[in-house]
């Protein structure tokens, strides 16, 4: 396909196929470029409501029925029994850089006919046995602990196949309805990351849902400049290029 120069800049030399691979990657660019702002957004939406909502007062839950969207990152206090015999174990859940567990474990509302579902802490993983864990007490009888509410506990990424959910299992991830509906307690539509201390060697170091705000802004920039860097560079080359056929002599333009 000959090439053409445009009307009114004889200097600059058009080429579709560079052409169509700029628009390319500059709707690319864009594209992505908005994505992650987008997420970037939706992070600092989270991130604003997780702050107003720890310094509003502590909620004293009964079990009633509530509204999620209104409960999601409110702090909150319960009171009664932990079930000390339906432990699950949350793996790939590093702290500090170290492997370990997050402990889940059912606690019974005193006042209700129902449970939550409590990550009470986290424990460091044995390198050299991953089912050998560490012992940590359970404490007997009512308690009133305080936590924050979470819809759910995280994703991660899925390696292998899961194994039966039974108590003492270690799994990679787990769903509220899947943990309701192998143990048959009745569970409230959300969990809870315990926050107060409890004497029991598990750490409650739990991460912020809205983290990596802050590379969402840079993968942002750097998709939006690729469209930048792109489309200037056609322009530049185009330029160039043209100069390059004008300067040439006529017997050589022709040939």
């Amino acid at each position: 396909m000959r090439n053409h120069s445009i009307p009114g800049f004889r200097s600059f030399r058009f080429r579709l196929i560079p052409f169509i691979a700029t628009v390319l990657l500059v709707a690319l660019g864009i594209g992505l470029g908005q994505w992650q702002t987008w997420r970037g957004d939706q992070k600092q939406l989270i991130e604003n409501k997780l702050r107003q909502r720890q310094t509003a007062p502590l909620l004293r839950f009964s079990g009633a029925p509530a509204d999620l969207d209104q409960l999601e990152y409110r702090r909150l206090a319960l009171r009664g029994e932990f079930i000390g015999g339906w432990p699950v174990y949350l793996d790939n859940r590093p702290l500090n850089g170290v492997a370990g567990f997050y402990v889940l474990m059912p606690f019974k509302l005193a006042d209700a006919d129902s449970y939550v579902l409590v990550a009470r802490g986290w424990l460091p993983r044995d390198p050299s046995d991953r089912s050998k864990l560490p012992p940590y007490p359970t404490p007997a009888g009512t308690v009133e602990i305080e936590g924050l509410v979470r819809r759910d506990f995280g994703h991660v990424m899925q390696l292998g196949d899961a194994g039966p959910l039974q108590p003492g299992a270690i799994v990679q991830n787990l769903a509220i309805g899947e943990f309701a509906a192998a143990s048959k307690f009745k569970l409230q539509p959300f969990v809870v990351e315990q926050t107060s201390a409890a004497g029991d060697q598990l750490q409650r170091t739990w991460p912020s849902p809205s983290l990596g705000i802050e590379r969402h802004r840079g993968y942002a920039f750097q998709w939006y400049a690729l469209a930048v860097m792109a489309f200037i560079f056609f322009v530049v080359t185009g330029f160039r290029r043209g100069s390059e056929n004008t300067n040439k002599p006529a017997a050589q333009q022709s040939g």
